[in-house]
């Protein structure tokens, strides 16, 4: 119902934020990643938002980023994840960090948050599979939008996440799109 509220930001006080459009404030629900690149009081911010409306309450979440947004999505499909404990998951963790913990199927990584017992980390990392990203399990050095792009195509092609993945590392580093999707097949044919 609600997908953006750009206003100016009225108050901050962690997690919440109100944000004044036009004179309406909302009060909006931020993971800390998110609060903590808010710009100063009376500034103004656009935020992508989810909105949750339950028999006791109707909350907004806000998020800077729209990977942020879709990541909270996925977590709170999840049996037993709801918007607060997908906050702090965010708040623990970046988007980056959660796709390579659960590509990597770490869930060390995840019991480090704050109300995420072993028990919810496996079931997050077994649904969670796959559905993230994968170019967001890609270290940093390999996120520009040419290798995304490849990975991409190879994964239309039909190659699994892991295949696509070790295809793309063999790469050189500035090697162009289409370059790179006939390097990779070669590579993937051998």
């Amino acid at each position: 119902m609600i997908g953006r509220l750009t206003g100016v930001i009225a108050e901050k006080s962690p997690p919440l934020v109100l944000i004044d459009v036009q004179g309406v404030g909302y009060e909006v629900d931020v993971p800390m990643s998110t609060f903590f690149n808010l710009p100063n009081l009376g500034e103004r911010v656009s935020l992508l938002t989810h909105f949750v409306v339950r028999e006791d309450a109707q909350i907004l979440f806000g998020f800077l980023s729209a990977e942020e947004r879709a990541t909270f999505r996925q977590l709170i499909k999840i049996s037993g994840v709801g918007p607060r404990t997908a906050l702090s998951i965010l708040s623990g963790l970046s988007v980056g960090d959660l796709a390579q913990a659960v590509s990597l199927q770490e869930a060390g990584r995840l019991v480090k948050v704050p109300g995420i017992g072993k028990k919810t980390a496996e079931r997050l990392l077994l649904e969670l599979k796959g559905k993230l990203g994968p170019d967001l399990a890609l270290p940093a050095s390999m996120a520009n939008d040419s290798q995304a792009d490849i990975l991409q195509a190879l994964q239309a092609l039909g190659y699994s996440d892991k295949e696509a993945a070790a295809a793309l590392k063999q790469l050189p580093a500035d090697v162009g799109v289409s370059e790179g999707i006939k390097l990779a097949l070669k590579s993937l044919n051998r």
